[in-house]
């Protein structure tokens, strides 16, 4: 038994010595550690509709890239911040608050760029924006529905003190001005059209602010170098969902209309208010020379800047990232 027991301690200390060589051989030869989803944050909003479009056509593998759905975009924010996301659908000036405190986003796509979209309503009877001096205006706590308010308020010779901001979510707030709560509201379809049914008037919309409420696909730095075969196959996605959206618009539109709660016909007349830019105008946005969105992000910066929206500037070409874009194979 003795022999025997030292037979075994023999083996046992090759067979630990053969497994102590794999371990370090492994690293070397291949065993990489595969990429894990990207976790992109949306909120109810018909401009992000084209990924769950993508999603439904099998065009985006949910092992690589996850849509994680928020009620607003103040959630979405939140959850960014927190960790709970490496990416977002998010508006160019509430980007900039990211920048700014750190949380180093950059750039991939430009989703659209909202021409009507984004409105101030207000009640029944009610013609401009002067007809809401005293009222309660009902604003999400995003960056985006304070900076159109202020836009409003400022084109309309009026300042922040001459109406009351009641801050409630974008999906709360159709309910608090049935209820009398609140007299106006800065929003976006679907609940735009949950308020005019209701009555309500359109005292503003980002027609007269051409340019500015741009709408962005962002990832965290990290994400960024970490995960680039997500990222490609996001945008991908993407692309084919916008081609799906120019073959069979009405069929796109159902399809997409349902996750607002909105008829085919109703979610056409929203992209209405919508301009999706192409990936041609895209690399020209991220990587022209200058880069379109860089000239004009930073004529809004200045603007936050001199509203109190934003409490410093940033480089807006550091966050551009248009090399995952540039290398999409079409």
């Amino acid at each position: 038994m003795a022999g025997g027991d030292a037979m075994s301690r023999v083996h046992i200390g090759t067979l630990l010595r053969m497994l102590a060589c794999i371990a370090l051989w492994v690293p070397l030869f291949g065993c990489s550690e595969p990429e894990t989803a990207l976790r992109i944050g949306t909120n109810v909003w018909i401009g992000s509709e084209p990924l769950y479009l993508a999603r439904e056509l099998g065009r985006i593998d949910p092992t690589a890239v996850q849509l994680v759905e928020y009620p607003s975009a103040s959630e979405v924010l939140r959850a960014y911040r927190n960790q709970a996301i490496d990416g977002m659908v998010i508006s160019l000036d509430e980007l900039f608050g990211l920048a700014v405190d750190g949380f180093q986003p950059r750039i991939i796509l430009v989703v659209d760029v909202s021409h009507g979209a984004d409105v101030v309503v207000g009640r029944p009877g009610m013609r401009t924006m002067r007809d809401l001096k005293g009222k309660s205006v009902a604003v999400e706590s995003s960056a985006l529905g304070a900076f159109v308010l202020s836009r409003a308020l400022a084109l309309n010779g009026m300042q922040a003190s001459d109406v009351n901001v009641v801050h409630l979510e974008s999906n709360e707030q159709p309910d608090a001005f049935a209820k009398g709560t609140v007299d106006g509201a800065v929003t976006f379809d679907p609940y735009r059209a949950q308020f005019l049914r209701a009555g309500a008037t359109t005292l503003f919309d980002s027609t007269q602010i051409p340019g500015e409420i741009v709408d962005l696909l962002a990832v965290r730095a990290s994400a960024f170098k970490k995960q680039p075969r997500a990222i490609q196959q996001l945008l991908s996605g993407w692309f084919d969902a916008i081609d799906y959206m120019k073959a069979d618009p009405m069929d796109a539109a159902q399809r997409m209309g349902i996750r607002q709660q909105t008829s085919g016909e109703q979610f056409l007349a929203a992209e209405q208010g919508l301009h999706i830019p192409s990936r041609e105008e895209n690399l020209a946005m991220l990587g022209g020379s200058p880069p379109a969105l860089a000239v004009t992000g930073r004529k809004l910066m200045a603007l936050m800047v001199d509203s109190k929206l934003l409490r410093t500037g940033v480089d807006i070409e550091s966050v551009l990232a248009p090399a995952p874009l540039a290398n999409l194979q079409r």
